[in-house]
């Protein structure tokens, strides 16, 4: 018996439809992180990108549970001496609402060149509408 090697040509992807209104961010991000991972198919390989795409809607009403509107810090750094900039998640979801999920789904994913391959295939928009009817994705229910 042969172990099974998925490779770029063998792999299926699908697309996807995650409604985020009401959902917490760290229970969403978990499940998109697997989506584009692949770990949820048979056919899983760990040097392949095996996972499928994904379209996150109503990015600006996730939730977050206790102080983490003010106590939760999202930090940038320009590089230069005293370029750390600190913003609270209320100012983020302020500034730019699809950006708290963005990156608590890219901290979820692989730190290498696959990683960002995989993070290629998200897609993430504030409101309820998106562009990718054309691939006609299936919607999935998270419970959050």
């Amino acid at each position: 018996m042969k172990t099974y090697m998925a490779n770029e040509t063998t792999v299926e992807r699908k697309w996807f439809v995650v409604d985020a209104a009401g959902i917490k961010l760290g229970r969403l991000a978990t499940e998109v992180a697997t989506l584009l991972h692949g770990k949820h198919k048979p056919t899983f390989t760990p040097h392949v990108d095996c996972g499928d795409y994904v379209i996150v809607v109503n990015a600006s009403k996730i939730e977050l549970t206790g102080n983490k509107w003010d106590d939760k810090l999202y930090h940038t750094h320009s590089n230069y001496p005293s370029g750390l900039k600190t913003k609270t998640a209320k100012v983020m979801m302020a500034e730019k609402p699809t950006r708290m999920v963005e990156l608590a789904i890219k901290g979820m994913l692989p730190k290498s060149k696959l990683g960002n391959q995989m993070y290629r295939k998200l897609f993430v928009y504030a409101g309820p509408e998106h562009h990718h009817s054309a691939q006609q994705p299936t919607v999935l229910e998270i419970k959050g």
